[in-house]
């Protein structure tokens, strides 16, 4: 399975500012010796050594993340704004077919779909999966005047809707699938895919409580050994007590979770509208020591934070 994050912002899209872009260009100017820039190579070199927080960016678009199986097909979990990137970018697969997973419909989940480029192609179908029965009713109805100029009508034909079961696992393009409801207002559904005995977690929108880490048949099948985790991570703690009853996660309290359920690789992920770039790398330098802290060899939990652009192999 191939990971890739096409959108990683929670609650609302957030572009660079210029202030935030101008902090980062002043922050590269101060750290510029004369000896960094003598030289073509010198000057790659000094920027290869930059932190990422500097050279890079998190992205401002909010949630999308793509898998790709072995064998080509696409599973697209949520239609954020980064979907719309999805549909100039990524890949069309060659078979011309999307499997859309919806964790919820609210906003910031959906807004992404109408400025998604393939449900204007008539060759391209796309079969939604959610265990919300109105999901067409929901999607349909962002898409009607004066909100946006074209009708849901036009491209219906291209969608396929299915209503899945929470706790029972189902075959898609030859991956299992697996949801189970966690806690947010109205209610928000974490997935699991496997192939090939590899197993990749969807869990955004997600506050979690004492209750997620006890150990049943149902959470065992979604969340046990997960090989790569992208959890909800919106908050420190002192936020998330603040905002409690909110629908979002502690970074820390993330990682404990993952702890919990024995996940190699854990990846950052809704991330606070209000953070910019150098507060989401103190946020990373915090979890990773957390996750040393907690962890034993046999628990280890590799942490990592989602960025647009990201591709990570499962």
């Amino acid at each position: 399975m191939n990971i890739r994050f096409w959108g990683v912002r929670g609650s609302v899209p957030t572009p660079m500012t210029n202030d935030k872009l101008q902090e980062k260009i002043t922050q590269i100017i101060q750290r510029i010796t004369p000896e960094d820039i003598a030289s073509p190579q010198s000057r790659l070199d000094f920027f290869k050594s930059l932190p990422d927080w500097l050279k890079s960016t998190a992205g401002g678009n909010t949630p999308c993340v793509e898998l790709t199986s072995k064998k080509g097909s696409k599973f697209v979990f949520d239609a954020g704004t980064g979907i719309r990137v999805l549909g100039k970018e990524g890949e069309v697969p060659s078979d011309y077919h999307y499997n859309l997973f919806f964790s919820h419909f609210h906003w910031d989940h959906i807004q992404g779909l109408p400025f998604f480029d393939q449900i204007y192609n008539p060759r391209v179908t796309i079969d939604v999966y959610s265990p919300f029965a109105d999901m067409e009713y929901y999607l349909r109805n962002q898409m009607i005047g004066p909100y946006y100029p074209v009708n849901f009508d036009s491209v219906i034909k291209n969608f396929r809707f299915h209503v899945v079961e929470p706790g029972v696992s189902f075959n898609v393009d030859g991956l299992d699938v697996t949801c189970i409801k966690m806690s947010h207002p109205g209610d928000s559904f974490s997935y699991s895919v496997e192939e090939d005995g590899k197993k990749f977690v969807y869990a955004t929108d997600v506050e979690l409580r004492s209750s997620d880490f006890v150990q049943t048949e149902g959470r065992r099948c979604v969340f046990e050994n997960a090989d790569l985790m992208i959890i909800d991570s919106q908050y420190t703690v002192e936020e998330a007590i603040k905002k409690e009853n909110w629908g979002h996660s502690a970074f820390c309290y993330g990682i404990d979770f993952a702890a919990n359920w024995k996940a190699r690789n854990l990846y950052l992920f809704h991330h606070e509208p209000m953070y910019d770039d150098r507060k989401l790398n103190m946020i990373l330098e915090s979890a990773r020591w957390y996750s040393e802290y907690i962890c034993e060899d046999a628990c280890e939990v590799k942490v990592h934070l989602a960025v647009e652009g990201l591709e990570v192999q499962v």
